[in-house]
């Protein structure tokens, strides 16, 4: 018998999403006009490729709105000379900091200083 204290395990399975021809996008070149950005909130990451890749942020909200602020922010371009890509993923608002919290503490982003203390909620990686 299972006692109280026990938390229950959460986990979603998420469709990270990739570019046209199956490539990882750019986030300096993904065509955040598209329509397929309308009303779509999830989470993401954005890293760096290079000799050492690492992810650089992870976040979640209005897609569209965050990767633009994103193109600008010296914190994030700051690695852009390694080549900066992004993934995203469509999550129900409710879980979007539980996610974001999961892949923050699995993947500890060089910047962010504010992660969710929501209960992390599982999911599998985008690699």
């Amino acid at each position: 018998m299972e006692t109280a204290s026990k938390k229950e395990s959460i986990s979603r399975t998420l469709n990270w999403m990739k570019c046209l021809g199956n490539v990882w996008c750019k986030l300096s070149a993904v065509n955040l006009d598209h329509r397929h950005f309308n009303d779509l909130t999830g989470v993401y990451i954005v890293w760096h490729a290079g000799p050492n890749p690492h992810v650089v942020y992870i976040g979640h909200g209005i897609i569209r709105d965050r990767l633009l602020k994103h193109r600008t922010d010296e914190r994030i371009q700051q690695y852009a000379d390694l080549d900066l890509f992004v993934t995203w993923a469509r999550v129900d608002e409710p879980d979007h900091e539980g996610v974001e919290a999961y892949l923050a503490e699995k993947w500890q982003p060089k910047v962010g200083e504010r992660h969710p203390q929501s209960s992390p909620i599982q999911t599998n990686s985008p690699w």
